[in-house]
């Protein structure tokens, strides 16, 4: 109700002020009221982590971890915040974000803005939320390709002891070259040396953290199969269905339909369902998936896990429909309610 009445002033705004300005009300919010609580559900295990609720909140939204805890008092079962990389990095030039409404959509090229690993961790640090946080790691822009694995090494080596799970984002369309790191060679590399990291953190620590990997909607059955492949044979606890397209037919002719970047929201929700569906179908049940993608109602979460999901992120639904969204979606694909 109260999201009804703020949405008009939103969308006044240009899409990254209201993003922003939306950031601070939750900082706010969860500096001052008291804490948040998950929407009530029947409990799944997943990655050996319980997770209250099936409904978490995806990455891109709060790549700080600045309104953590203003984003718990949504019910969220879980949250996700980055990606963040090693250095801070301003992202690509503005505007950079765009709205299309009558397609239910966003399309954003930031380019992984954001203040840095340890930036997010101190405010990781001063947040009171107590539940599942997946914190998304990235590369710098100006790392060269070839030297991709250095950051995410450098990053999963700082976050570890915050993160319930950590997220390997190689499916941005907003960092040149990035998607390379999905190719069969590069991601042997990649996927081999981070769990050889995880491995070590894992001992040093005395606690496992599962790795999961971001991936694209923008792929082949035979590229979904060769990356399924390469989750089993290095033993990654989970992988995350999908980032953004780069497709643009479900939009084509509206205004802002041909801004460079990825696009979100419903016109993605079929692409990245069928991810989910072939992934599914070729793991077999060995690793869990987590869908994200075009999610605007309950019946969309419910598809996913029908599709084959364990759990469902939401982001660009919030932007058309608020934090009621949470609640329909927790009610949609809890076992005792749907």
């Amino acid at each position: 109700m109260l999201y009804d009445l703020a949405r008009p002033l939103l969308f006044s705004l240009d899409a990254e002020n209201a993003h922003e300005f939306a950031l601070h009300a939750l900082h706010y919010a969860g500096k001052l009221l008291p804490a948040g609580t998950p929407e009530p559900a029947t409990p799944v295990e997943v990655m050996g982590l319980s997770f209250p609720n099936r409904i978490g909140l995806a990455a891109g939204l709060d790549k700080n971890g600045e309104a953590i805890d203003g984003l718990a008092r949504m019910g969220f079962g879980f949250i996700e915040i980055g990606t963040v990389t090693p250095r801070a990095q301003p992202g690509n030039p503005r505007p950079r974000m765009f709205r299309l409404p009558e397609a239910r959509a966003i399309i954003n090229r930031m380019g992984f803005n954001n203040h840095g690993v340890d930036a997010l961790l101190a405010h990781v640090r001063s947040a009171r939320y107590q539940g599942i946080l997946g914190i998304n790691i990235g590369k710098n822009f100006d790392t060269p390709i070839e030297q991709a694995v250095d950051d995410y090494l450098a990053c999963l080596q700082k976050v570890y002891a915050l993160a319930s799970y950590v997220t390997v984002n190689i499916s941005s369309p907003n960092t040149k070259n990035l998607r390379q790191l999905q190719g069969e060679s590069e991601l042997d590399e990649l996927l081999g040396r981070l769990k050889q990291a995880q491995t070590r953190l894992a001992d040093s620590h005395g606690r496992y953290v599962p790795l999961t990997l971001k991936i694209a909607p923008d792929l082949d059955d035979a590229q979904v199969t060769n990356i399924a492949d390469a989750l089993r044979r290095h033993r990654i606890d989970g992988v995350i269905a999908t980032n953004t397209t780069i497709a643009r037919d479900k939009v084509e002719g509206m205004r802002h339909g041909n801004e460079q970047g990825g696009l979100s929201g419903a016109p993605v929700f079929e692409a990245s369902t069928a991810v989910v569906r072939k992934l599914a179908a070729t793991l077999g049940g060995e690793l869990p998936i987590i869908a994200a993608g075009g999610v605007l109602d309950g019946a969309g979460a419910r598809a996913k896990l029908d599709a084959g999901a364990s759990l469902v992120q939401l982001y660009s639904g919030l932007v058309y429909r608020g934090p009621g969204l949470v609640r329909e979606c927790v009610r949609a694909t809890d076992t005792d309610m749907a």
